[in-house]
């Protein structure tokens, strides 16, 4: 029985999507494209998930796009459909992501990353795009690397297709940390705990008004900002941050309450 190309699991309120074409580095196809996009979508919907974390099988993240697909001529507008739907649900989804970079971490594997909230990468990671060497835009980050790293740093990273370390990724704000090739699961268990300590209403507005704060005037939002608040005001997870104060405990946020 054939694996499928992206596993996916829940456990604990965390939802991991782990892309699983190890022999070819976790390089980009159709399928791959395809199930990425309907488990991020999955994830999305599932109330009991507050974490999506993004991770690639075996020895790299992904090294970008499957170039002997791309040469027989089967990466096609299917392709890009399916892959900017599930950039775009990590993006847009009211819960937390975060991206894994282990190995290569370029091209697809990068523009992927950039779609999720945060990144962490290990100290092995090779990050960096390459589309235009290969006769392509990167299309899944000509869109948001800018906002990340700045449009300087964006044009030499998308134009000259240098590579950088993790620590040079950490230093430009590309990534978030960086962390020892057998240190993923003690980052990420410190991670899944400040996660938990934050309420998941509050962290999803928060999350949709910074985004949305890059297209419109702030003060055009004003009234977005006040129903944002008032939402929290009302959510279970207020009485929680209360009750945490006055008896003098961190707040429990995880599992997840039904109001009233």
């Amino acid at each position: 029985m054939t694996a499928s190309a992206v596993a996916y699991e829940v456990r604990e309120g965390v939802a991991r999507i782990t892309l699983n074409r190890p022999a070819v580095l976790n390089a980009l196809n159709a399928e791959l494209a395809a199930l990425l996009a309907d488990h991020a979508e999955a994830a999305a919907a599932d109330p009991g998930v507050m974490l999506v974390i993004v991770r690639g099988a075996g020895r790299a993240f992904c090294s970008g796009m499957d170039r002997t697909a791309l040469a027989a001529g089967s990466v096609d507008e299917p392709f890009y459909r399916h892959w900017i739907r599930g950039l775009n649900c990590l993006e847009d989804m009211p819960k937390i992501s975060v991206a894994v970079l282990h190995g290569y971490s370029i091209g697809g594997g990068l523009q992927l990353a950039l779609a999720c909230d945060l990144r962490l990468a290990t100290a092995d990671a090779v990050i960096g795009l390459g589309a235009t060497r290969h006769g392509l835009i990167p299309d899944g980050a000509v869109l948001r690397l800018a906002r990340v790293v700045g449009l300087g740093r964006a044009k030499e990273l998308a134009l000259l297709n240098d590579h950088v370390t993790a620590a040079e990724a950490h230093a430009i704000g590309l990534v978030s940390w960086v962390c020892a090739p057998d240190g993923v699961d003690a980052a990420l268990a410190g991670l899944i705990d400040k996660v938990r300590g934050a309420s998941p209403t509050a962290a999803a507005h928060t999350k949709r008004l910074l985004h949305e704060s890059f297209h419109r005037d702030p003060r055009a939002m004003i009234e977005d900002v006040v129903k944002a608040q008032n939402a929290c005001m009302a959510s279970w997870e207020i009485d929680e941050a209360n009750s945490a104060w006055t008896e003098k405990r961190e707040a429990l946020f995880y599992p997840p309450k039904r109001h009233g």
